[in-house]
């Protein structure tokens, strides 16, 4: 039997990710520093920090295959953590792997390594261009991927668009929270930007699969079905039925105003949000279907009602402060104030 190390299975995405493995036969241990009360029976915890050589040996002794999903997030506000860990870390985390001889490493990188992309659709080989402090970390971290695949660990690297699905939460919570009391959800400029999700159930098929190969590759993940900014969420607001609408606002302005709020506190956007909320970014995805015979399942519009329908049965739950940025709702600071304001002013059509 497959013994399998998930790291960050407790946040998020690797939760769903140690229940898909179980439910294909593994046995599955985690590495986390964060221990929580949900964890399905027989799955074994070693509590630990990712930039810890010693925590991490021991995590990853007998163990077939590792699926690498630490990751400081950039709503976390910390360059230094940033590059420890998710650049620090993942070097531990290679370096121990092969030693202890695994099998197998997959690395959950990002779609931020390319910030705003030239052209779309964006291919496994278009050359990555990060924007932010966070897309220059993630890519920092493939290139100790790619380094160690060189010199023979076999490594591959999938890349998600933005992750959506049941329980994913962050600043996803604030949009949900909106739209459930009436409020008027915002895009910026005219909303046709293109913009591709990928829910969490299809990106951990793809992560369980590559697990299952033995050379390594890179594969960008995200839905084939999908449309722009403004139908997405004016989609949502319909199946929500709380009377709101989506409203428009000027692009640049109005990114600056998030920029200059984030930076002193009281909105919380970290860069990639007010670089990408009006840009299209899509991936081809053939190369994963190709090498896996994977399928993408889930459209945008059903991975946002999924998502959404979620938060309004678990809402009580969604402000949990000891949960990791992604179960958890984003605090929203000045943005309460004008959540309050967009139910009584006019929209603008």
């Amino acid at each position: 039997m497959t013994l399998s190390l998930v790291t960050g299975g407790s946040g998020y995405f690797g939760s769903l990710l140690v229940d898909r493995l179980l439910a294909h036969g593994h046995r599955v241990r985690v590495l986390d520093l964060i221990e929580v009360d949900d964890r399905p029976d027989g799955v074994e915890f070693v509590q630990g920090d990712i930039r810890d050589p010693l925590a991490v040996r021991t995590a990853i002794d007998g163990v077939d295959v590792v699926f690498h999903n630490v990751a400081q997030v950039p709503l976390a506000r910390d360059l230094e953590l940033l590059r420890t860990v998710n650049v620090g870390g993942t070097t531990v985390l290679l370096d121990a792997a092969r030693a202890a001889g695994v099998a197998k490493v997959v690395h959950t990188s990002s779609s931020a390594i390319f910030g705003v992309p030239e052209s779309n659709p964006v291919l496994p080989h278009t050359v990555p261009h990060p924007g932010e402090a966070y897309g220059h970390a993630k890519l920092e971290a493939e290139w100790a991927c790619l380094a160690a695949a060189a010199n023979g660990l076999d490594v591959s690297l999938v890349r998600p668009r933005t992750i959506l699905g049941h329980g994913r939460l962050g600043i996803f919570g604030i949009l949900f929270d909106w739209i459930a009391d009436g409020a008027d959800p915002v895009v910026l400029g005219n909303g046709s930007n293109r913009y591709q999700f990928v829910h969490a159930h299809d990106l951990a098929e793809v992560c369980r699969l590559e697990g299952e190969q033995s050379d390594p590759a890179v594969l960008n993940v995200g839905t084939p079905h999908f449309g722009t900014m403004r139908e997405a969420l004016q989609h949502l607001c319909d199946h929500a039925g709380t009377g709101c609408t989506v409203r428009r606002l000027p692009a640049a302005p109005t990114a600056a105003a998030m920029r200059a709020g984030s930076v002193l506190g009281l909105l919380p956007f970290a860069p990639y949000h007010w670089m990408m909320y009006s840009r299209s970014m899509w991936f081809d995805t053939d190369h994963v279907g190709e090498r896996l015979g994977w399928t993408p399942s889930i459209s945008n519009d059903e991975m946002f009602r999924d998502s959404y329908d979620w938060f309004v049965a678990n809402r009580r739950s969604t402000t949990d402060t000891a949960a990791s940025h992604h179960r958890r709702s984003a605090r929203q600071g000045v943005l309460a104030a004008a959540k309050r304001l967009t139910r009584f002013a006019p929209a603008a059509r």
